[in-house]
This record gives C-alpha cells, sequence and structure tokens, in this order.
C-alpha cells in the first residue's frame, strides 16, 4: 500500500505486491468478523492500488501479544513475501501498534491492518474540503497510537532556545506534540466547515424540504441508483468507497406532486474504524437528519444478510436507527431467474429487531426495472410521514409567550403557510 511504502523494494512504477492475512480465533469468529475468502480484503487492496498475490489463514484460539499470528506463522508469511518478492502484508484484522512493529521486523516489509488500510482509500477518495478534512482528523487520530519514528513528513524540532522542546527531549515526544497540534487545528478548520454545511441543512428544512437519504454497505450501487433516480453525474465505479462526499440533489415524484431532497452519502463497511466514524459524523449527520433512509442492499451479494446487520450497527452508533426505512434490493439483473423476486414489492422485518415490517423493493439501477415502484413507495412515505420536529430547527420554535395559541403558525412561519 502506498501510505507504508517507504520500503525501497516498491518499485514506483508498478502497484505493491500484497500478501493477505486473516485469522480464526474460532468461536470467536462472528465477533472478530472472520472473512475466510479474504474476498473484500483484497477489493480493499486493490481499491488502495496494491496486488494481491498470495492468502494466508491462521487459526488461533487468541492473538499473540507480540507477533498477533505466533512466530510459526510468521515464519510462513516471511517465505510468501520471499517466494512472492511481496512489497507488504495487510492483515484483515486491527493489529496493534507494537504487533505492527514487530511483525515488520520479522517480515523486513511494511504491514498494515485494515484500519490502516480504509483510512488510505479514504485519503485518496476525498474530494471536497470538508471530506479531506474528515480523513486527515481520522489519520492522525490513528497514527498518534503508531509513533514509530517514520515522521520525515513533519517538521521535528530539536531542542534548544527559543524552541518547544527542551534539550534532550525524546523525539518521540516531540513527534507526538506535532501530531496533537495538528489534530487540535484540523478540529477547529472541521467545525467551520460544519457549521456552514449545518446552516445548509437548516436552510433546507426551513423550507419543508423532505429529505431522503441514501445508505448502505459500500459498492452495493447507491451512486448509481442516486443517478437513476435524480439523472445527475454524480461519480459511481464498481468499486469500494466510490462516493465519500454527500451529493444532493432534488427529485422530484410524480405520483405525489412534490419534490424531496435525496442525498447519497458515504459507504459503511465491516470493522469501519470507530475514529473513521467520529471523524465522518457532519457527513453521516444527512442519514441521521433524514425524514426517510433509502437503505441499498446489493441483492447479488452472498453476504448480504451481514452487510445489513453491519449497516443497521453503523445507524445505531450515529443514531439514526430511528428514522424510518424502504429497503431497496438493488442489482436484481445479477441475480439468476430462479432467484428473481416473485413480486417487486413487499414487506420483510429488518436486521435490528424491529417487530415492524419494513417495505422492500427490488431494482435495478442499470436497467431501471423497479424504480417507478421506488418512487411510489417515497411518495407514500412522504404523504404518510409527517416531518418529525426537532429542537434545533426553527420552524418549530415556539415562543412560550403564545403557547396558548400554539396551533397557529407564528408570523415568521405565514408565508410558508
Amino acid at each position: 500500500m502506498s501510505s507504508t511504502a517507504a520500503n525501497d523494494a516498491t518499485p514506483p512504477t508498478e502497484a505493491a505486491r500484497a500478501i493477505l492475512v486473516g485469522v480464526d480465533f474460532g468461536r470467536h469468529r462472528v465477533a472478530q468478523g472472520f472473512d475466510e475468502s479474504l474476498d473484500e480484503l483484497a477489493l480493499l487492496a486493490e481499491s488502495a492500488g496494491d496486488t494481491p498475490v498470495a492468502k494466508i489463514i491462521a487459526r488461533r484460539q487468541a492473538p499473540d501479544a507480540a507477533l498477533f499470528v505466533g512466530s510459526g506463522k510468521a515464519d510462513e508469511i516471511k517465505l510468501l513475501v520471499q517466494a512472492h518478492q511481496a512489497h507488504t502484508v495487510l492483515f484483515d484484522q486491527a493489529i496493534s501498534p507494537a504487533q505492527q512493529r514487530n511483525l515488520e521486523r520479522v517480515l523486513g516489509v511494511p504491514v498494515a491492518d485494515r484500519t490502516a488500510l480504509i483510512l488510505e482509500i479514504f485519503a485518496a477518495r476525498a474530494q471536497s474540503h470538508e471530506g479531506k478534512l474528515q480523513v486527515e482528523l481520522a489519520r492522525l487520530q490513528y497514527l498518534a497510537t503508531r509513533l514509530v519514528r517514520r515522521w520525515s513528513h513533519l517538521e521535528r524540532q530539536s531542542g534548544g532556545i527559543g524552541m518547544r522542546g527542551g534539550p534532550g527531549e525524546a523525539q518521540i515526544e516531540l513527534d507526538r506534540r506535532m501530531i496533537d497540534e495538528r489534530i487540535k487545528q484540523t478540529k477547529e478548520r472541521l467545525k467551520r466547515v460544519q457549521r456552514q454545511r449545518g446552516t445548509q441543512r437548516k436552510a433546507r428544512s426551513r423550507n419543508g424540504v423532505f429529505k431522503v437519504s441514501l445508505v448502505g454497505y459500500t459498492n452495493a450501487g447507491k451512486s448509481t441508483l442516486f443517478n437513476a433516480l435524480t439523472k445527475a453525474r454524480a461519480y459511481a465505479a464498481n468499486q469500494l468507497f466510490a462516493t465519500l462526499d454527500t451529493t444532493t440533489r432534488s427529485l422530484y415524484l410524480e405520483q405525489a406532486a412534490a419534490s424531496v431532497s435525496l442525498s447519497d452519502t458515504v459507504g459503511f463497511i465491516r470493522d469501519l474504524p470507530h475514529k473513521l466514524v467520529e471523524a465522518f459524523r457532519a457527513t453521516l449527520q444527512e442519514a441521521a437528519d433524514a425524514d426517510l433512509l433509502l437503505h441499498v442492499v446489493d441483492a447479488a451479494s452472498p453476504v448480504l444478510d451481514e452487510q445489513m446487520v453491519e449497516v443497521e450497527r453503523v445507524l445505531e452508533e450515529i443514531g439514526a436507527a430511528g428514522v424510518p426505512q424502504i429497503l431497496v434490493y438493488n442489482k436484481q439483473d445479477l441475480l439468476p431467474d430462479d432467484q428473481r423476486p416473485r413480486e417487486i414489492v413487499d414487506a420483510v422485518l429488518r436486521a435490528n429487531g424491529s417487530t415492524e415490517p419494513t417495505p422492500r423493493v427490488f431494482v435495478s439501477a442499470i436497467d431501471g426495472g423497479g424504480l417507478n415502484e421506488l418512487r411510489q413507495l417515497i411518495a407514500t412515505a412522504m404523504q404518510t410521514q409527517p416531518l418529525i420536529p426537532d429542537e434545533r430547527d426553527p420552524r418549530f420554535d415556539v415562543d412560550p409567550s403564545q403557547s396558548s395559541d400554539s396551533d397557529e403558525p407564528s408570523s415568521s412561519d405565514s408565508s410558508q403557510a
């Protein structure tokens, strides 16, 4: 991967060859999110610009404190590195800073885990100023725990008169102080951008616009569906995290003779780093503030149930679990004939344990199948679901002195009544 490719063995003109490593902890398999095939890790590696050349699975009861996989398996990985002339080793699970350093000493090549890989992809894909700030914050917070004297890109300061670091202060302390300062500065810059986004969100609320957000596992086809519905030209590709920055367009619904605001948001993934969720909270707030979520599911994925559970988990984390949903099973054009649904529209129970059935529609963003039915479901939700009062929304501010007349529109809202 490019962020760890400080290794001189990596040719600058070709993709880094990567060894993929997964660890099966047996009875803790589900909790650890173990993927026997390592297919998703391979997709992450390819999205980061690496070329997977070999996969290896370790089986342990618990992680080895020093090398995560144990010394014997580390020696096997080293042989694979040498046999394939690999430039990096990528782990599907998170490893500690000490384990990373120890593995790099044994293997002789840079080592990264799933979190670092996701952060690198986000850094490469972020386009907007806000997106870049959010990724920078997450990367700094992640790297602050992994100070291993690799900070050539930061201006190091030495001790002396007029310098922050006193004589003899350890270089790692200077590095940590610099990163802490960068984190503080980035948070301040991000707050300013988030205030601007909040102002835009309030403006849409004051206009009484029904807000719909697309959410779902990465590469489920959200951006392609967004383009198909709004005739927009948002970037869409068959790759993980093709979209990071929120895009919002107006969607006119003939069935309701009205328009809604439709937003395309960043996709979710298993083991999405918590710091990344925190950093992207402003972007993900579009989902939490929506009146309706279109939960886009890759209907052709063999692990769609697990992906839906992960999306529900992240929605819970960002405070969007209670927002009404429509389940949109996309990519039905990829399903074999014997797996095609009998009905385009039905209702099912969601993975969050809800006892109320959720509307589900099967669509193809590529050939347009099911899109009219989806528009009808959105129109129905819009007509039957009132806008939810939000204490931050100026439309719902009530003057205590006029509480007895609360049913009458205030003078400031008379133009919208």
